[in-house]
């Protein structure tokens, strides 16, 4: 059974993640789509003109799903694929360092969400709400875990 403290570490993670994740998704809409698809291009990311739309749809929405703990595991899944492809297309020959354009930010925000994605979103979701009720309905009395 999981400790309260453990669902209250994972809704900080899950929390702090979505708002990172809304936060590059607001960007890359505020940029403009078109803009975005010209940058993935110069990347090397394939297919840029679909990615482009479907990287910041993930992150604005998912990132918002995180924070609210809906569908927790597929966005978080989601996002890592999603870091790990940026990692490997866009940071890699930047080494390791961020603020040489390295891979260190996305590998952080891959291994959080890839954590969130093995664990769950913990008991302070709306996802732990849904499975509260649908266990309520069936009678079941077992202690739901974090």
């Amino acid at each position: 059974m999981r400790t309260t403290s453990t669902s209250i570490g994972l809704t900080v993670l899950r929390v702090v993640l979505g708002v990172v994740f809304i936060a590059h998704g607001a960007q890359k809409v505020g940029q403009g789509i078109p803009a975005v698809a010209s940058g993935f291009s110069g990347m090397g990311v394939p297919f840029a003109e679909v990615a482009a739309p479907l990287v910041a749809g993930l992150e604005l929405v998912g990132g918002a799903f995180l924070v609210l703990g809906v569908a927790t595991r597929v966005v978080a899944a989601l996002l890592a694929v999603d870091m790990v492809a940026a990692g490997v297309l866009a940071h890699s020959e930047a080494g390791f360092f961020a603020q040489s354009g390295g891979f260190e930010f996305v590998l952080v925000l891959a291994a959080g969400s890839l954590a969130v994605a093995l664990t769950g979103p913990g008991r302070f979701s709306l996802d732990a709400v849904v499975l509260r009720a649908r266990r309520r309905r069936r009678g079941v009395e077992e202690p739901l875990a974090a």
